[in-house]
C-alpha cells in the first residue's frame, strides 16, 4: 500500500540520518575531516560508537529491504500490462500474429495499467523518498532496483508467451523502453544503473526486430545479444511468430546455427530472471552541515534537564 511506502520511506530517512550522526559525531579520523572546528568540538571522547553503527546500518539495511518488497506489491501487477499488453503505437499494434487472432489477453485492457501509470509511479516513489530527506545515492539505488524489476517482469512474460513474440511487440517494447529512458533523463538519474539494469529487454526487443535468416544474422544476433543467455535467445527465436504471411517462421537450422555459435559461453542455465533478487545496499556517508548549537528542543520533549555544551 502507498501509506506502508510512505512509512517506510520516512524511517529509512531517519534511521540513515541517525546513522550518519553517529559517525559524524564518534571522534574517528576518517569522519571529523568533514566537520568544522566547532562539530569536532562536539566529537563524543568517550564512547566507542562503531558497534551502535553497526546495529543501525544492519536495522537501515532490513528497512531498505522492506520498502522494495513494498514497492514490488505496487509496480508488480502493472508491468506486463503496461510493458506488452497496452498498444502505445497505434497503427504498428493493430496487426496480430498469423494464428493469434481468437487469443484472449491475459491482462484485460481495462486493468487500468498502462506506461503512463507506471511512470506516474515511479514519480510518487521517487518525489515520496526525496521529500522524506533520503540521501540521493540511496534513492539511485532503490530506482535501479525498480528498474531491474520491469525488466524481469517483462521479459519472464515475453518468454513464456508466444502471442509476445513478434516484430511489432518488438517495436512496441523498444518504444516503452525509451519512455523509461526520459524518465532517467529527466531525473538525472543516468549514471545509477537503472538503464543498464534494463539491457536483457532491449536486447529482447531487437532480436525480435532483426534479420534471422542467413549465417551473418546468425553473428549479428550472437555479437548483439550479450545480456541474454543461450536459452533465452533460442526460446525467443523458436516462439518468435509471423505478424503476415509473407514473413517465416525462424527455420530450426538457424537456431541450431545460434546454439553452436553460442555453445562455449559460460552463462546459467536458467531461462527465467530472477525478479526476487535485491542488490546489496550501501549508505555512503554524508554528514550534516547542521551546527548542534543551534537545535532548538521542543519542550513537549520533556527533555529540560540537558544542557546545551
Amino acid at each position: 500500500k502507498r501509506g506502508d511506502f510512505e512509512t517506510i520511506s520516512f524511517w529509512l530517512a531517519n534511521t540513515c540520518r541517525f546513522l550518519h550522526c553517529l559517525k559524524q559525531y564518534s571522534g574517528e579520523e576518517g569522519y571529523t575531516k568533514h566537520n568544522t572546528p566547532r562539530q569536532n568540538e562536539h566529537c563524543l571522547s568517550n564512547f566507542d560508537l562503531s558497534e551502535y553503527c553497526q546495529v543501525l546500518s544492519d536495522l537501515a539495511i532490513q528497512i531498505y529491504q522492506q520498502l522494495i518488497r513494498v514497492i514490488e506489491n505496487i509496480i508488480h501487477p502493472m508491468i506486463a500490462p503496461a510493458m506488452l499488453e497496452q498498444e502505445t503505437i497505434q497503427g504498428v499494434m493493430g496487426v496480430k500474429p498469423t494464428g493469434m487472432r481468437k487469443r484472449t489477453s491475459s491482462f484485460p485492457e481495462d486493468s487500468g495499467h498502462s506506461l503512463e501509470s507506471i511512470l506516474k509511479q515511479l514519480d510518487v516513489f521517487y518525489y515520496t523518498l526525496l521529500q522524506h530527506g533520503n540521501d540521493t545515492e540511496l534513492v539511485r539505488q532503490v530506482i535501479k532496483q525498480q528498474f531491474y524489476l520491469i525488466c524481469c517482469v517483462t521479459l519472464n512474460n515475453l518468454l513464456l508467451r508466444k502471442d509476445m513474440c513478434s516484430w511489432s511487440k518488438g517495436l512496441q517494447i523498444r518504444y516503452n523502453v525509451c519512455q523509461l529512458e526520459e524518465w532517467l533523463l529527466d531525473k538525472d538519474l543516468q549514471g545509477s544503473g537503472a538503464r543498464e539494469s534494463l539491457e536483457p529487454l532491449i536486447q529482447a526487443a531487437q532480436l525480435l526486430q532483426i534479420k534471422k535468416k542467413s549465417q551473418d544474422d546468425a553473428d549479428a544476433i550472437c555479437t548483439m545479444c550479450t545480456a541474454l543467455t543461450t536459452q533465452q535467445i533460442v526460446k525467443i527465436l523458436s516462439l518468435y511468430t509471423p505478424v503476415n504471411e509473407f514473413e517465416e517462421r525462424v527455420s530450426i537450422s538457424f537456431i541450431k546455427s545460434v546454439q553452436n555459435l553460442l555453445k562455449d559461453r559460460k552463462e546459467s542455465s536458467q531461462l527465467l530472471m530472477d525478479a526476487k533478487i535485491i542488490f546489496s545496499v550501501t549508505f555512503p556517508f554524508n554528514p550534516s552541515s547542521v551546527a548542534l548549537e543551534t537545535i532548538q528542543l521542543p519542550s513537549s520533549l520533556n527533555l529540560s534537564f540537558l544542557t546545551r555544551v
